[in-house]
């Protein structure tokens, strides 16, 4: 089962849509921890701040902070899952999948420092970029409230803009407030399955610990698949004892086809979800990549699954404007 999606993302991966879409995501998804990579804490992103205007990026929401702080200029080359802002892959040179690297790729570019995400690799070829003497940091990925604010926080440390990140992260953190605000009106909290991929009719679900479970929660949901760790299949048993009331994908790659065909499958159709065909779609960036965008993404999300609440749009972030 697991092979057979991994497959199908690197079919995704080897079309040219690659650079196209975050389905890329999708790959990242199946990791629930370290795979030979350090999972340096935060504050190692202290480290270096030497050479921050030429600055290779790593991980889609590394990519998109710079962006949000407005220091783009200083990227010299990033990864395939850095899709947002839509002109990020355009203009900086894509030096591949942020798991299958090489240090080629990145050196050629002759970067004076790498910021890189957790799980990035492989650790082979990141070591052979520190070994031709360019600093290399990694920066923590916790999917949380806190850790958007602290992955800017380093974010801006490393860049020597300490002070402009630290504005940024405010301004997140009070948006993730609102959020909190939001959520306290919800009455019957709703339970969401996410569902990453199908295959052969059986769902690769996000459980306890994965950015699925952290987004459902922050949306003010119960997330169907809290009795899992990570990302892992789910029996059809399983799926009718879930009880969802909503299914939540990603729209990116087709890993998940429509509604009609969702609930077509015995499992989803014997679901509370299948009485109005509930199937959310977002874009896996936005839904899973926990960056400056989450509180908009939890809002998204929570608006519909709970379109009752006429919720009001959140502030937008000036820090960096």
């Amino acid at each position: 089962m697991l092979a057979g999606s991994r497959a199908r993302i690197a079919h995704i991966l080897s079309g040219a849509e690659c650079c196209a879409i975050p389905v890329v995501l999708a790959a990242c998804l199946f990791w629930t921890g370290p795979i030979g990579v350090i999972n340096a804490p935060v504050e190692t992103a202290r480290a270096q701040t030497v050479g921050a205007n030429r600055v290779v990026t790593i991980g889609g929401s590394i990519t998109e902070i710079v962006y949000a702080l407005g220091l783009q200029n200083r990227i010299v080359g990033l990864d395939t899952t850095s899709v947002y802002p839509t002109e990020a892959l355009k203009n900086a040179p894509n030096v591949g999948y942020m798991r299958a690297l090489s240090a080629e790729g990145i050196l050629s570019l002759k970067p004076r420092s790498v910021i890189v995400i957790d799980g990035s690799g492989p650790p082979a070829a990141l070591k052979l970029v520190t070994d031709a003497g360019v600093p290399l940091t990694y920066v923590h990925d916790e999917p949380s409230a806190d850790g958007v604010a602290q992955k800017i926080e380093a974010v801006g440390r490393l860049l020597g803009e300490s002070d402009r990140a630290a504005k940024l992260a405010d301004e997140t953190r009070a948006r993730f407030t609102l959020i909190d605000a939001m959520r306290a009106k919800i009455v019957k909290p709703a339970r969401v399955l996410f569902v990453l991929s199908l295959q052969n009719g059986r769902p690769m679900v996000g459980g306890h610990g994965s950015a699925a479970d952290a987004i459902i929660k922050l949306a003010g949901a119960v997330n169907a698949a809290e009795g899992i760790e990570g990302y892992k299949p789910m029996t059809d048993e399983a799926v009718i004892a879930a009880a969802p009331d909503a299914i939540l994908k990603m729209t990116n790659g087709n890993l998940v086809g429509a509604a009609d065909e969702m609930f077509a499958l015995p499992s989803f159709a014997a679901t509370p979800a299948a009485t109005k065909k509930t199937l959310i779609g977002m874009d896996g960036l936005y839904l899973l990549g926990f960056g400056p965008r989450t509180p908009d993404a939890a809002r998204d999300l929570m608006t519909a699954l709970y379109p009752d609440l006429a919720l009001p749009p959140l502030p937008k972030a000036t820090a960096w404007r």
